[in-house]
């Protein structure tokens, strides 16, 4: 019985951040994105997110993207200084192709930092790839 059960392989979605610059607060902040390289669009897109540390934890948020067309991204969060030391978890689930899809992504501790960067797919931007 549980072997006629299809877990489909997420391919081609990301979740990455990027230092911008925020005009509100004159400053650069890391903002959280969805980035959606699949030739199909993605549709009832959820992030829940959350972190956590040794003796602390965020609360845990839930972002629905509605639907996120092939080639594009959609921005999830910003995500503060204070907590990029800790272990930072994106939950995604989404439909395609008449399946459901869900796959954990994950920052690890400090791993938001300028010299992790990398040239996005999609975007024009660099920024940083969760595992």
């Amino acid at each position: 019985m549980i072997n006629d059960i299809e877990i489909p392989k997420v391919e081609n979605v990301y979740v990455v951040a990027i230092n911008e610059w925020n005009e509100e607060m004159t400053s650069r902040q890391w903002n959280v994105y969805l980035i959606n390289n699949r030739q199909n669009l993605i549709s009832t897109v959820l992030v829940m997110s959350r972190g956590r540390s040794e003796d602390d934890k965020t609360s845990t948020l839930r972002h629905l993207l509605g639907d996120v067309p092939p080639q594009t991204s959609a921005k999830v969060e910003m995500i503060m200084e204070n907590i990029l030391g800790f272990t930072n978890e994106y939950l995604l689930t989404f439909f395609d192709e008449n399946k459901l899809f869900e796959k954990r992504f994950v920052f690890e501790p400090y791993a938001i930092n300028e010299k992790n960067i990398v040239k996005l797919p999609v975007l024009e931007e660099e920024g940083i790839m969760a595992n």
